[in-house]
């Protein structure tokens, strides 16, 4: 009988930690990504979340009101707390729909709602959160994605305090209001201009990781002091004041020689000759950069109308503009300054280490 109670017993234990509880499976994540109605909608609707509860965190008052928190003076942030089924969806995924949703550059505020009380951030509950946070951020940040610093801040929960009933389900009880609010905030167009339908996989963006981080090895933006001694008065004000030089009196604007283009400053490699032509400009013109990871654009509004800047990835060189009115197969013309390149000959491109870059020319 003694036997028989003690297997009994045996069997018990290994069912209970086999078996995890409701609440060892229920966990829970709290992000702060601007406007809380818009946060809490998309996560409702993530497979294997259970709840999303509209919320404050992070200030130093007791009970904070809404009126409180949106005057901004709080330091508290809106935020989400997201109950989640982690047999269903782990953290780390749960954070890639988080990343998506949001503008992680953007440190006055999110979208149309500006002030501290709409940044952005991660409030881990516990060290596994906190890892799980970091290499995400990290994974964004050489995935190249972004053209400005990612500045999300990733932080302990201090507290979180629901916010009042009427904020809860916003999105449901008060539909017309919420789809008007969400379509004047901008935040879907920044979704679709970022992501398109894609979903966040970090398998992917961990292959790029590595391909990426060896990127960024390789080249470095020298000291200011450094570059004002490599560089001709022309190059400097070009690449680091945004000065442009004259068509068809510059290095490049004619040259038919086979080899690539590189930062006058790093060293990265932007353009191939194999996609330059001759655009009528009297500026050297290219199809495409060899690789879009060295180049980042952003929106200009010189001369009172709106272009698109091209500059280097790691230097942060002004380079010249891109533009839709090129010929196939991309339609684009990047119209770059000589005074951005330097030149290296395909004969040459081995011994300056850039042998990978032969197969361009098979």
């Amino acid at each position: 009988m003694k036997k028989f109670l003690l297997i009994s017993k045996l069997i018990l234990l290994l069912f209970v930690f086999s078996n995890p509880t409701k609440a060892e499976q229920n966990q829970l994540a709290t992000f702060a990504g601007g406007c809380f109605w818009c946060i809490e909608s998309n996560m409702e609707k993530v497979p294997g979340v259970i709840s999303a509860i509209s919320g404050y965190s992070d200030g130093n008052i007791n009970s904070p009101t809404y009126s409180q928190v949106s005057s901004g003076e709080t330091k508290y942030l809106e935020v989400v707390q997201v109950e989640f089924d982690a047999n269903k969806i782990s953290y780390k995924d749960l954070l890639a729909e988080f990343w998506r949703i949001i503008d992680p550059t953007d440190a006055g505020g999110s979208f149309v709602d500006r002030g501290y009380q709409y940044t952005s951030a991660i409030f881990y509950h516990n060290e596994q959160q906190k890892l799980a946070a970091e290499k995400t951020k990290q994974l964004l940040l050489n995935s190249g994605k972004f053209s400005k610093p990612i500045v999300t801040k990733i932080k302990k929960l201090k507290n979180f305090y629901q916010a009042e009933e009427y904020h809860q389900d916003y999105y449901k009880k008060n539909p017309i209001r919420y789809k008007y609010y969400r379509y004047r905030s901008g935040r879907d167009q920044f979704i679709d201009k970022t992501w398109g339908d894609k979903r966040i996989q970090w398998s992917q963006f961990e292959k790029n990781s590595a391909k990426n981080s060896s990127y960024n090895d390789n080249y470095t933006k020298p000291d200011i002091n450094t570059i004002k001694d490599k560089l001709t008065k022309l190059q400097y004000k070009v690449t680091q004041e945004e000065d442009t030089e004259p068509p068809f009196h510059n290095e490049f604007w004619d040259n038919k020689k086979e080899g690539i283009y590189v930062d006058i400053v790093s060293g990265e490699p932007l353009f191939s000759s194999t996609d330059k032509y001759d655009s009528k400009s009297g500026w050297p013109s290219f199809t495409k950069p060899i690789d879009d990871y060295f180049i980042t654009e952003k929106s200009d509004y010189k001369f009172f109308m709106k272009r698109t800047e091209v500059r280097s990835k790691i230097a942060d060189s002004h380079l010249g503009h891109v533009f839709d009115d090129g010929p196939k197969p991309t339609g684009l013309r990047y119209c770059i300054n000589s005074a951005s390149l330097e030149f290296i000959p395909k004969d040459k491109l081995a011994e300056n280490g850039y042998g990978k870059y032969l197969e361009l020319f098979k």
